[in-house]
């Protein structure tokens, strides 16, 4: 195969100067560059990794719990007419299931402990088709969800609100609600002895610390609601939430109130994103650093080579093919550091839990703090679609680095380089 001399000489001096003992430090600070750039791709790598992961898994927690879709009534506390809104809703496309629930603010008391939670009605059968928490495939969450009876006042605690009570199941907890009571000493809260039939773990802190679970007739009574606080739906894709919420809003006309997970927890998703997108921009600017080093390195080399580009003018080349031997000098360099960046990133991206998981052990430290960051393991999901920008843009850095030097080599005048030689 006839290959470009340019590229010949090109890779012939990338060699020869990492093998030279007399342009060692050349040598030196073109591995330096490679290193640079390297590691600032495979931090880039791991980072966005991370951060894609972090935003999937607190997303799949959130949703073990929560619907996709949730509808309730504008006008009024219940919903009378839940059976009518669930049939009206399946017959949408994309909706697999609906289920009803009631949902009110409360003080649960044990002892001296006293927190204020989250009460959720649901009917245990209708709501493992609705959320993941409920599945029977969920192991002991749906097996604690399905000790739920009607007229058994019986709750399912999540774990960490258990452990702070200090419950177990068959102990009994005070259940205090805002819906006050007229006495002869005057309106107070109605309390309700509640027995613990169940501990569940979604691995979101905030649910496993505040959220407490009874049967939707139980709710209904405690409540005095005459119906469903609302009516949660399943999609068969989580992502068409939105639209499928809009078609909804329309076919149910006003007097409904129609929204998605991703209208709930839209503050916290902005800030993930915002914040990728800030560790990207900071991060590929680390990469351009490393990338522009490759101009000092290219500078030192066509200093320490004007005898032979002036032999090689002398012989014919032309300025143009000065010019690519550097780029493609400078080129090499900026490639190699690109691609074993990126694979360096991709495998510890792969397996940053285990890494991250070792430190810990090793540190007795702990990176994640479950009730600062909602999860206590570092999770990763590397996406292609997030790995070839960076390596595209790594590459474009390294070819931008390599002009300048290429066309002061290119400018070289012969006579003037031989004239101390």
């Amino acid at each position: 195969m006839n290959i470009p001399y340019e590229i010949r000489i090109g890779w012939r001096y990338t060699r020869a100067s990492r093998a030279s003992r007399r342009n060692g430090f050349i040598s030196f600070i073109s591995g330096v560059s490679m290193a640079g750039i390297g590691l600032g791709v495979a931090a880039l790598i791991v980072v966005l990794s991370v951060m894609n992961g972090f935003q999937s898994e607190v997303r799949d927690r959130m949703l073990s719990v929560l619907p996709h879709v949730e509808i309730t009534p504008m006008m009024a506390n219940a919903m009378d007419d839940s059976e009518a809104v669930m049939q009206a809703a399946l017959q949408t496309p994309g909706v697999l299931a609906a289920a009803p629930y009631v949902q009110a603010q409360a003080l649960v008391a044990r002892g001296d402990a006293t927190t204020g939670v989250m009460l959720r009605g649901i009917d245990p059968v209708l709501e493992a088709g609705v959320t993941a928490l409920a599945n029977e495939d969920n192991g002991a969450n749906g097996k604690a969800l399905r000790a739920l009876v009607p007229g058994g006042f019986g709750v399912v605690l999540g774990e960490g609100l258990a452990r702070q009570l200090q419950v177990q199941l068959g102990d009994k907890i005070t259940l205090a609600l805002p819906s006050a009571q007229p006495t002869p000493v005057g309106v107070i809260p109605r309390f309700k002895a509640m027995t613990v039939v169940g501990v569940f773990y979604s691995g979101h802190f905030q649910y496993d610390n505040s959220l407490i679970y009874t049967h939707i007739s139980d709710a209904q009574r405690l409540v005095r609601l005459s119906g469903p606080s609302g009516v949660q739906l399943k999609l068969a894709d989580l992502h068409t939430a939105p639209s499928t919420a809009r078609q909804l809003d329309v076919a149910l006309g006003e007097g409904y109130w129609v929204s998605d997970w991703t209208q709930k927890n839209r503050n916290w998703f902005a800030a993930v994103k915002v914040e990728k997108r800030m560790m990207a921009i900071i991060l590929t600017l680390i990469v351009a650093v490393a990338a522009f080093n490759l101009v000092s390195t290219l500078v030192m080399t066509v200093t320490d080579k004007q005898a032979d580009i002036a032999i090689l003018r002398t012989l014919g080349a032309t300025p143009r093919s000065i010019l690519w031997v550097f780029v493609v000098q400078g080129a090499t360099v900026g490639v190699l550091g690109t691609l074993l960046g990126g694979a360096f990133g991709v495998l510890l991206a792969l397996e940053v839990g285990t890494v991250v998981g070792w430190i810990e052990a090793l540190f007795q430290i702990q990176f994640l703090p479950q009730d600062i960051y909602l999860i206590s393991q570092l999770p990763s999901d590397p996406r292609a679609d997030d790995i070839v920008p960076v390596l595209i843009t790594s590459l474009l850095l390294s070819l931008l680095a390599t002009l300048y030097p290429s066309w002061r080599a290119s400018r070289t005048q012969p006579a003037q380089a031989l004239r101390y030689e």
